[in-house]
């Protein structure tokens, strides 16, 4: 690395035909860049430029340097202009990871507006509810639904997590709607393990955090299949809205204790600690938290 900068200092010393017209351009002292030009020599074990009191000439060996020295430099303004150009404008690949069932819901619908608004960007996106390492998978983006973001990620809040305990109309005609939570015990109440394994609802009620043992004759890992049980007649669960707010405002599905309104998480946008974010992460984000809000429209009457 320290025999690239030399090189990329010796280039400007031959183009500017003199050490202090490089210093000049290059923001160094002339003893500096006549240090660097010294070094270089010393490196290649060669002599490359004649100094006298008038002028710079190149020697064989320095001409025969100066090709490549200038197309190193000539490679590295490339490379710059290309970084510069894809921080400017977001273009180029975006790799994201999303939860399942959040992101064939409420992501991949907002897809097309976003590419349309983007057209010189690529997404590769994955859905999964495993926890991904996002510097080891390298993604751009992870969108996460969680109580606290880790640490070491910088997070922005998308929306906030809202779960209601649902059932539908016909359900509750059939079995009636509990009024308290010691009702519960004659419902069929339908669990989601995945993040719940052991089976109780935590709600906070009028009188903080209180946990509930729920009991029903299905358990199962993914929400979106415990929604189509609970439409289904099969008895109540706690569902977040962002699956079942639709439902809940067609009146397919209906709340009931709303007074115990289980803790709450948010969804997130995460990515890696970096002073330099990509034009395309940071339109992707926004045009996510502007999508979403507060109040998201799976939450509004």
């Amino acid at each position: 690395m320290e025999d690239l900068e030399r090189m990329a200092i010796f280039a400007r010393v031959v183009e500017d035909k003199s050490f202090s017209a490089a210093a000049r351009r290059l923001n160094l002292s002339k003893s500096l860049v006549s240090k660097h030009v010294a070094q270089l020599e010393k490196s290649l074990g060669a002599r490359l430029l004649n100094r006298t009191t008038r002028a710079l000439s190149l020697t064989e060996a320095g001409a025969a340097c100066y090709e490549h020295c200038a197309r190193i430099v000539e490679e590295l303004e490339e490379a710059r202009r290309a970084v510069s150009h894809l921080h400017s404008e977001p273009r180029g690949l975006l790799r994201v990871s999303v939860p399942v069932a959040f992101g064939r819901l409420h992501v991949a619908t907002a897809l097309p507006g976003f590419l349309a608004t983007y057209p010189e960007l690529k997404i590769d996106i994955v859905t999964t509810d495993r926890f991904v390492d996002l510097a080891e998978e390298a993604y751009d983006v992870v969108v996460r639904i969680v109580d606290q973001p880790t640490p070491n990620l910088v997070a922005r809040k998308l929306a906030p997590v809202r779960r209601k305990m649902v059932g539908t109309p016909e359900y509750f005609a059939r079995h009636g709607a509990p009024r308290t939570l010691e009702d519960l015990q004659q419902h069929n109440c339908l669990t989601y393990t995945y993040i719940n394994p052991q089976d109780p609802w935590r709600l906070r009620g009028p009188d903080g955090d209180i946990s509930v043992r729920a009991s029903g004759n299905l358990r199962i890992n993914d929400d979106d299949a415990l929604a189509e049980a609970v439409l289904g007649g099969l008895g109540l669960a706690l569902l977040p809205t962002f699956i079942i707010g639709e439902q809940l405002q067609a009146g397919r599905l209906q709340s009931v204790l709303s007074e115990y309104i289980p803790l709450e998480r948010h969804i997130y946008a995460v990515y890696l600690a970096n002073r330099h974010v990509s034009a395309k992460v940071r339109a992707f984000i926004d045009f996510l938290v502007k999508r979403y809000g507060p109040q998201p429209y799976w939450d509004r009457s």
